[in-house]
This record gives structure tokens, C-alpha cells and sequence, in this order.
């Protein structure tokens, strides 16, 4: 699976608009259909109050934050595994993505044009995924006839598709009713023998639900339909206001955002929740390495351990790892100090089976 976020749509939904707002990238918006032709890449800081707290501790010379990966792809139409519209292209794209953010429009607005002309979260959702199983199930019809070929060979054959042919037939069964197959709760080892399929319905999704500027604080009813939705696949639900996002992330400093969020009402941007929770989606977890010359935020997935860990910094780190000296963030904060966490014996050293927690702060200690 990789480790990226795919944003996805109808036409029209805000896609573009909130991923140049996570990305301070400018992608092509207009208020026409597939203004977005080929996708666009943008990496995003990953904010984390510890990191803007342990520099506070630690003032180091530079500040490196953790970063997530976003793509915005061409909007996609009923037809879309057929080819219509850039289906083909959309289709290609979002297989390569780890999760899925699916953008669905919760707005009214009679100057942007809706490619169904009217909203209707349940039915955009719902055109979305017939397209995304429809697609899948082209993928799984084409491995049964494969398989069923491959097992007239010889008994091996035979007795792996014995094992494989129930699934992929319980999937085509299911895909052809619409259901996504991340709903289907199957195994691990089930997921592992149709991995090399890279199904799109195995990608876990994020719905995004984006309101208009007069519904920032208000009640929704197309937010509590997408909700609905999402409880009933134990997806996760992030409310943005696409314009007014865009709108700050224009803003030059720090304290001009943080004057015109306050002035709406809100703590934060709504797109740090959904950087947050693609993070964590895509099982990614953080951990530090403190200094007077940098303070830096890592990147690894849940269940890495230290040697892995240390590799993220140089793949010498890894070779040669001995062992890491290691004190979560929390005790820094308690403590006011390393030389502090160290003295009440909360800094220890770990081995190569150590499982890195996330915001553990780690010194490694190699030789190459």
C-alpha cells in the first residue's frame, strides 16, 4: 500500500480548492468539470504541538516537521470504469494511493455548478463507489477466468485455486452488489492472497465533508447523511470549509491565521484534523531526535523497531544500530529537561526488539 493520500470526487466537490490549501500549491480550480487532468503531488508538514513544545525546551538552529503525502486526482462520473469522463486515468491513479480522501460537496451554492445539478451527498457517494466496484470487479473476473485456466494444469494448480477461487467468488459476488470490499472483514491472510490485485475497495476512505462559509458552527443535514454513511463502514468523517481554508492558507504568517480562525470562532484549521487522521490511516506514527542544531520530526509506521526507526535518519544508522537511548515526549515536558528526565531514570536504553512508541524522543548509538 502507499504511503499517500488520494483526494477524490465528483466534478465540482472542492477537491482542488482544499488540496491547494493543504499544499500551498497551486492546483488548476475552475468552475467547469475535470479542471484536473493529471494528478497533482503535494507534500504536507504533519502539525504536531509536542514538536512546537520540545522547541520550546530545546530552541534548536532548525525545525523539521514530519510530512504526509496528498494527491489530488481528476474527478470521476458515473460511467467512470467504462471510460467515461478521465475514468481511466482516475482509475490508474487511485490505485496507487494508500487511503482515500473522498470529498463530497455539503454546500448549497447555485453559481458552482454540481455535474447532477442538485446535492445530494448519498447519491455522490454512492456514484463514487458503484464506479470503484465496478472497476474491482473487472479486475476479480479476470483473475477467476485466469485461475480457473491455471488449475486444469497440474494438482498444485488445482490446489491453489481450490484455496483462492471461494474468495475471489465471494468478492465478485459482493462487488456486484456494491458493497467495497474494506467492508467485507476479511483476514489478513485473505487480504494477502489478492494483494497483487490492488483493489481499489480495500483502501480505507475519509470522507470529507465540505460546507459553505454559512454553515462553519451551524447545523447540517448533508453532514449527518455523509455521517451515516461513514458509521456504517467505521470510516472517519472531517468537516472543511474548502473556500475558507484556502483563504488561510493564502494568510503569510502564523499569527494572521491564528486572528482570522480565532475571529470565526475555531481553534484550528480544520485541515490539520485532516492531516491528522490521513496520518494515521496510513498507520504512521512520529517519533524525535532532539538537539541545539535540529529538532526533527520522523516518520515510521506502527510497530517499526529502533533499528528501522534509525535507518529513517541514514540506512548506516541501521547497519550498524547497537541500541537507543529513548524517553517519550511527555517526560521532556514533565521535566523541563533532558539532563532532568535522565536524572528521575525515565531515559533508558533500548535493544533491536524495541517497538518505537509514538512520540518516543530516541538518540541512537551505531557503528559502521
Amino acid at each position: 500500500m502507499g504511503l499517500n493520500c488520494g483526494i477524490v470526487g465528483l466534478p465540482n466537490v472542492g477537491k482542488s480548492t482544499i488540496f491547494s490549501a493543504l499544499s500551498n500549491a497551486p492546483a488548476e480550480a475552475a468552475n467547469y468539470p475535470f479542471c484536473t487532468i493529471n494528478p497533482n503531488v503535494g507534500i504536507v508538514d504533519v502539525p504536531d504541538p509536542r514538536l512546537d513544545k520540545i522547541i520550546t525546551i530545546v530552541p534548536p538552529q532548525k525545525t523539521i516537521h514530519a510530512t504526509v503525502e496528498f494527491v489530488d486526482i481528476a474527478g470521476l462520473v458515473a460511467g467512470a470504469s467504462k471510460g467515461e469522463g478521465l475514468g481511466n486515468r482516475f482509475l490508474a491513479s487511485i490505485r496507487e494511493v494508500g487511503i482515500i480522501a473522498h470529498v463530497v460537496r455539503c454546500f448549497e451554492d447555485d453559481d458552482i455548478i454540481h455535474v447532477s445539478n442538485k446535492v445530494d451527498p448519498l447519491s455522490d457517494i454512492e456514484t463514487i463507489n458503484i464506479e470503484l466496484a465496478l472497476a474491482d470487479l473487472e479486475s476479480v473476473e479476470k483473475r477467476i477466468f485466469k485461475v480457473e485456466r491455471m488449475s486444469r494444469l497440474d494438482k498444485e494448480s488445482a490446489k491453489q485455486a481450490s484455496m483462492l477461487l471461494p474468495l475471489l467468488n465471494l468478492i465478485k459476488e459482493k462487488l456486484s452488489e456494491g458493497v467495497a470490499i474494506r467492508n467485507l472483514n476479511l483476514s489478513e491472510e485473505q487480504l494477502e492472497l489478492i494483494y497483487d490485485l490492488h483493489l481499489i475497495t480495500t483502501k480505507p476512505v475519509i470522507y470529507v465533508c465540505n460546507i459553505g462559509e454559512d454553515d462553519i458552527g451551524q447545523e447540517n443535514k448533508y453532514i449527518e447523511l455523509v455521517k451515516e454513511v461513514a458509521e456504517k463502514e467505521n470510516s472517519q468523517v472531517v468537516v472543511v470549509c474548502g473556500k475558507i481554508e484556502a483563504e488561510i492558507a493564502a494568510m503569510e504568517t502564523k499569527e494572521e491565521r491564528q486572528e482570522f480562525l480565532e475571529a470565526l470562532g475555531l481553534e484550528n484549521s480544520a485541515l490539520d484534523q485532516l492531516i491528522h487522521t490521513a496520518y494515521k490511516t496510513l498507520g504512521l506514527r512520529t517519533f524525535f531526535t532532539v538537539g541545539d542544531i535540529e529538532a526533527h520530526a520522523w516518520t515510521i509506521t506502527s510497530g517499526d523497531k529502533a533499528p528501522k526507526a534509525a535507518g529513517t535518519i541514514h540506512s548506516d544508522f541501521e547497519k550498524g544500530f547497537i541500541r537507543a537511548e529513548v524517553y517519550h515526549c511527555e517526560d521532556l515536558f514533565t521535566y523541563g529537561s533532558e539532563q532532568k528526565v535522565k536524572e528521575a531514570g525515565k531515559m533508558r536504553l533500548e535493544g533491536k526488539e524495541y517497538v518505537v512508541k509514538d512520540g518516543d524522543v530516541m538518540h541512537f548509538r551505531f557503528n559502521v
